[in-house]
């Protein structure tokens, strides 16, 4: 269909990740199968009858999702105005996260080597998943014990820590793979899928009951910093946050800091 592959080509251009262009080209492709119109027909009444028609099966984050493809498609495609589409925000719950002793469980729960740095790697440097499979050996500074990011979220480049023994051991481990193109794959980038399953294996094999996924340990990481005393500003960087906003989140969610605040009627 043209008005997809234009949809394809504009989000191409202005640089947005692969998921974005396959979760938006989803939701136009449904949007117009739904309305069975003729693109220049297309009007603000469309939008909104197809996105209420989402509210009795679907998420409000779906929705949302939904809500911000087809604005993309009417304004930069269609170059029509769609208006205030008014939907539910996404409901602001705090993320999971996990104790140090839960984290140990869970990486020493591991049943193979590459598993155990995979997850050692997500919880030492803070990465989304989608970075720890495009990861490539050029792309750690060994003697440094830094690593960077190369095209993050939002096309950014920024640099993350490792842990002192996680840097001897991933040395160790790329040695006997020197014509590995990628850290963890030789010339195919895993599937962020295939690591979604060794955590989910793991946290059952470690009998922890929370709900955990790689992001949980992106979480974690920032809440024991923040726990250390790291400056928030400083983990705003190694996350790759764009606003502070976001990283300011983790002192909601410190219990550590929330037990050292003495209570007003103690003191009474």
């Amino acid at each position: 269909m043209q008005e997809l592959d234009k949809l394809k080509t504009e989000l191409k251009l202005r640089g947005f990740s692969k998921l974005t262009v396959r979760n938006y080209s989803f939701f136009v492709d449904k949007f117009l199968n739904y309305t069975k119109k003729s693109p220049k027909d297309l009007d603000q009444d469309d939008a909104k009858a197809y996105l209420s028609s989402m509210f009795d099966d679907k998420s409000k984050s779906t929705i949302m999702l939904a809500a911000a493809s087809l604005k993309f498609f009417y304004t930069e495609v269609l170059n029509k105005e769609v208006g205030k589409i008014k939907v539910p925000k996404k409901e602001r719950k705090l993320p999971e996260v996990l104790t140090k002793e839960e984290v140990r469980k869970l990486i020493n729960a591991t049943e193979t080597k590459k598993s155990k740095l995979i997850l050692s790697l997500l919880y030492s440097s803070g990465l989304r998943v989608s970075e720890v499979v495009n990861l490539k050996p050029s792309n750690i500074d060994f003697e440094e014990k830094i690593g960077k990011v190369k095209g993050g979220k939002g096309g950014k480049d920024r640099n993350f820590i490792i842990s002192d023994t996680l840097c001897k051991d991933l040395k160790n481990y790329l040695k006997k793979r020197e014509s590995n193109e990628f850290v963890f794959s030789k010339s195919k980038a895993l599937t962020t899928r295939n690591i979604q399953k060794i955590v989910k294996n793991v946290k059952q094999k470690a009998n922890i009951t929370k709900k955990v996924t790689p992001h949980t340990l992106r979480h974690s990481f920032a809440t024991h910093l923040l726990e250390d005393g790291t400056d928030i500003r400083m983990i705003q960087a190694l996350l790759g946050h764009a606003s502070l906003n976001t990283t300011q989140l983790y002192t909601h969610i410190s219990t550590e800091q929330i037990k050292k605040i003495e209570n007003p009627l103690d003191k009474i």
